[in-house]
């Protein structure tokens, strides 16, 4: 059985969101605050959170961080009174898979939370693999050019995963964007770009004529270890 951690400050909802994943199967772990949860996900390792973002004490955001500096592998919902109030680009940046606005219907929130894990399932990779200059260790998400450590943002990381689990293969930009991203809708796939550039930089030997991070002209990108 899967287990599910729920860090809501409201109790009324706390409590819902508990039923609502009982029912399902699940065990659910709640937290009333940030540092609660941070603790709980620490000691108890769940399969999936979901997130409250205005939080007193300590905001979803920073919560966020700190949950993905703990794990980049747990996948992370957030929930929010608004969609207005919320930056999608901040929370991809900071790790967050999908977000849903309150009130939320119980059926839609269960299939996204079904559709996050799926992804998650994916095939596994090495705790530690390297490729050219490069070493870089899953577990510690610990990356090393060329002797020197190299510090990735959460959204580059998870993107540097998903190209090491298929490798060779031919990756468009809506295709990472759905699998990695996870969002339905996204401003624009020139943000696939952006992290690539960011990966090529700080990963390749020569960023203006990749070996590993390859264009694949009019379809996406190719990772050759």
């Amino acid at each position: 059985m899967q287990t599910i951690l729920v860090i809501e400050d409201d109790r009324a909802t706390r409590k819902a969101l508990q039923q609502i994943f009982e029912i399902e199967g699940y065990i659910v772990q709640t937290a009333a605050s940030g540092p609660e949860g941070i603790e709980l996900f620490k000691n108890k390792h769940p399969d999936f959170v979901l997130l409250d973002l205005r939080m007193p004490q300590m905001n979803g955001q920073e919560v966020c961080q700190r949950l993905r500096a703990e794990s980049p592998e747990v996948p992370i919902l957030i929930l929010t009174g608004s969609a207005d109030e919320i930056d999608r680009v901040l929370l991809l940046e900071l790790g967050a898979d999908d977000y849903v606005t309150k009130p939320f219907s119980p059926k839609e929130l269960m299939a996204r939370v079904r559709a996050i894990l799926r992804r998650s399932r994916r095939a596994p990779v090495a705790d530690k693999i390297t490729f050219g200059l490069v070493s870089v260790d899953f577990t510690r998400m610990e990356v090393v050019r060329d002797g020197t450590p190299v510090t990735l943002a959460p959204q580059e990381f998870k993107m540097l995963k998903y190209f090491t689990q298929n490798p060779e293969c031919v990756i468009s930009r809506d295709q990472m964007l759905s699998e990695v991203w996870g969002y339905n809708s996204y401003p624009s796939t020139r943000t696939v770009d952006s992290h690539m550039l960011n990966l090529r930089q700080k990963l390749e030997k020569d960023p203006s004529s990749p070996k590993h991070f390859v264009t694949v002209h009019n379809v996406g990108y190719k990772f050759i270890p």
